[in-house]
């Protein structure tokens, strides 16, 4: 065996084979897993987890800037999801969000609304009318376009001042995040208190107590939270637990949006330290969320994008004409935008047979409903 060979051989086996296998997995049935993850049925919570800008390279850092085993790999349905919008090849994220939010393909700028920029009913409004409790999580602010897309109906991405009272006036029994400037009243009213929600500008904590029509939020930041080079330390797998927790008080189960905010911002700003750091922060939140659905037995996690951001890539270091060192990985981008890329999506608990293949990002939604509103 020539020792590049075995080099291949050797690489395979410690990624377990995930992404070099993706496209044919994709298009096949899931594999057979054990545990909860092969479970039939209807799950009772969903939690979508999306990481803005993440590509399969992008999922693919914690296999090389990790001391661990990465979560990705207890995940057994895995597809792939075209992101383009209603107007444009490369999507907005606040158009992605609203495919995945209402199932309607739309321009990119728009907020839970259609082409014609009438309002469409979102996920969170038709779990909420089933006695689901729900909740958003983001490391921007909790305005910005991905968690509005939840909860808002608004024209343009950039209307946060609307896009708030829209929070206030939702279904959302829970959120965290940054953007409390976009809430202050300057007449002086407590917006809060006068639609019943707590606010904690201080600081994550465990809710107590969890009364049943109890409506609670965390703002810890005037703008977006800080970046994970800067300082934010493990807020965003502490806040999905908290949210589980306190999601979990009712019987009739929930949904909830986590966001991994800043790989997008990583991507537009080609930072690779930045962008591994919000991978990693990513990966830890989806393995906090896992170990609470593999306890729970009833919860499907959803793991995806919106779209791709910085046509990232691990590279060889060097180059092919002159000399390549296929020993060393150099993370590499070709712009500054979004792309095009599909995404990838992984799925594990009841249901997750569902999520395996390729479609458009629309079928997360269509997906989702019908699991929830299934007998």
């Amino acid at each position: 065996m020539r020792s590049g060979e075995h080099y291949k051989i050797k690489h395979m086996t410690r990624i377990q084979f995930m992404f070099l296998t993706l496209l044919l997995v994709a298009g096949c049935m899931p594999a057979t897993g054990t545990g909860h993850d092969s479970l039939p049925g209807r799950p009772v919570n969903i939690i979508l987890m999306i990481g803005d800008g993440m590509g399969v390279s992008h999922l693919s850092v914690p296999y090389y800037y990790l001391d661990r085993e990465p979560v990705f790999n207890r995940f057994r349905s895995i597809g792939l999801a075209g992101t383009s919008s209603a107007t444009h090849p490369v999507t907005q994220s606040s158009a992605a969000a609203t495919a995945f939010s209402t199932g309607v393909k739309t321009y990119n700028a728009a907020v839970g609304v259609g082409p014609d920029s009438l309002a469409r009913k979102n996920i969170v409004e038709i779990a909420s009318a089933r006695g689901y409790q729900t909740g958003v999580i983001s490391t921007s602010s909790i305005t910005d376009a991905t968690p509005a897309g939840f909860y808002a109906h608004v024209p343009d991405r950039h209307m946060q001042r609307e896009i708030a009272l829209d929070l206030i006036e939702s279904e959302i029994d829970f959120f965290a995040g940054g953007g409390l400037k976009y809430f202050i009243d300057t007449t002086g009213r407590d917006l809060f208190r006068e639609h019943g929600v707590t606010v904690n500008f201080a600081k994550l904590q465990k809710i107590e107590p969890q009364e049943a029509s109890r409506r609670y939020g965390f703002l810890l930041a005037m703008d977006r939270m800080p970046a994970m080079l800067e300082g934010r330390g493990d807020f965003l797998e502490d806040a999905s637990g908290i949210a589980t927790d306190f999601l979990s008080r009712s019987d009739s189960g929930f949904f909830l949006m986590v966001e991994g905010s800043q790989i997008d911002w990583a991507g537009h700003g080609n930072n690779a330290d930045y962008l591994i750091s919000e991978m990693i922060d990513f990966e830890n939140a989806v393995k906090r969320v896992l170990e609470f659905a593999e306890r729970d037995g009833n919860t499907l996690v959803i793991v995806t994008a919106d779209h791709e951001t910085g046509g990232f890539t691990l590279a060889a270091a060097g180059d092919y004409q002159t000399g390549t060192d296929y020993g060393t990985i150099v993370p590499t981008f070709s712009t500054t935008n979004h792309s095009a890329s599909l995404v990838p999506v992984l799925a594990f608990g009841p249901g997750a047979e569902h999520f395996a293949g390729i479609y458009e990002n629309i079928e997360l939604f269509n997906k989702m409903v019908a699991l929830i509103t299934s007998p």
